[in-house]
């Protein structure tokens, strides 16, 4: 199975459980804070590739 159809099950299924339970979102609530996940996602991918791990 790939990747992607497991992290979006994933990130969906804990956005749902958040809004179900009314708990806050596991997510930074200032920019600079959403700026820094997307840095590490994006370092994260870029590293991924370039060790040959994505085709």
């Amino acid at each position: 199975m790939s990747d992607l159809p497991i992290s979006l099950l994933l990130g969906l299924g804990i956005g749902f459980a958040c809004r179900w339970f009314d708990l806050p979102l596991p997510a930074p609530p200032k920019l600079v804070g959403a700026l820094l996940v997307l840095a590490i996602t994006l370092g994260f991918i870029g590293v991924d590739r370039l060790m040959g791990g994505a085709a």
